[in-house]
């Protein structure tokens, strides 16, 4: 049966990424796709850079790579109040520094979204929405902003990311999947996540995924390196 692993979201967070990709290799699924959002709050751009351009995972960008790639400083986050933007800015700030020009160039090649089909239905691959790259797309807004979205949509899944909440949904006709998280989640669940899509009875099966990392040694690493200690807090609490 054929099965297609999507990640994203995975914020510099080496060690989710590698146990993510252990998994899905150990589980025979060969064709992988990346929704963005490679960097930004973790310690590792560089490496998780490297790791997507070696393996040719097909990757679309986030916000975080789009302002990052281009030495912006406002990744287009929404932030709740003043001291989470601080905080924000502090992560922005440090990604900025210590994002080698590689993996900026790497970046700014990535395209909006991508396209495949699997199981006869089309899939379509997109960070925040096919709206905008940083529209959060959570699970309890009005079913009218889905249905909004499907009647344009020419697709019959549309998957992504971009809250760190996963969740599965259908809205006129479209099945949506919103994958998770690999390196920041935040469902109160710390483990990667990520979502598997393989052949069903009736179309394409979707499967949320959980592999358990040391999320306490890379939070760790993140105090060491500068960034807040209240990410280091987030990351092992997946808020």
């Amino acid at each position: 049966m054929t099965r297609v692993a999507v990640i994203t979201d995975i914020h510099a967070n080496l060690p989710a990424l590698e146990a993510s990709l252990a998994w899905i290799d150990e589980h025979g699924i060969e064709d992988v796709y990346c929704g963005g959002d490679l960097v930004g709050y973790g310690p590792r751009p560089n490496e998780v850079c490297s790791v997507i351009a070696d393996r040719e995972i097909p990757t679309i960008y986030g916000n975080y790579d789009w302002a990052i790639a281009r030495d912006e400083e406002d990744c287009g986050c929404a932030y709740v109040d003043k001291h989470d933007r601080e905080i924000g800015q502090l992560s922005v700030d440090w990604t900025l520094e210590h994002t080698k020009r590689r993996s900026k160039a790497f970046m700014r090649e990535l395209p909006f979204d991508l396209h495949f089909e699997l199981a006869g239905k089309r899939v379509w691959l997109v960070h925040g929405s096919p709206r905008k790259v940083n529209e959060y797309l959570f699970a309890d807004k009005p079913a009218k902003t889905f249905e909004r979205i499907a009647a344009g949509a020419g697709c019959d899944v549309l998957v992504f990311g971009h809250t760190h909440q996963p969740w599965v949904g259908e809205y006129g006709g479209v099945v949506f999947v919103n994958c998770g998280s690999v390196g920041k989640p935040k469902d109160g669940d710390p483990r990667a996540g990520f979502a598997v899509l393989g052949e069903g009875d009736d179309g394409v099966a979707i499967e949320t995924q959980r592999v358990e990392y040391p999320a306490e040694e890379v939070a760790a690493e993140m105090r060491r390196d500068g960034l807040p200690d209240e990410l280091a807090v987030k990351l092992v609490e997946a808020r």
